[in-house]
């Protein structure tokens, strides 16, 4: 058992590896777009509403 080990580390373990497939993503949806520009949008005019709080002071 132990040969048998200190066999595979000498040897290496690049003969039972595999190539890695790299994943391929899902093409984003119109929904998921619309959601994205919307959330931009309400983050840009979040942050003028705390310019404008903050600059009256």
């Amino acid at each position: 058992m132990m040969r048998t080990a200190i066999a595979l580390l000498a040897t290496g373990s690049q003969a039972f590896a595999e190539g890695f497939d790299r994943p391929v993503p899902n093409p984003q949806s119109a929904t998921a777009e619309f959601w994205f520009a919307f959330a931009c949008v309400a983050f840009v005019a979040a942050l003028y509403a705390v310019h404008r709080l903050v600059s009256r002071r």
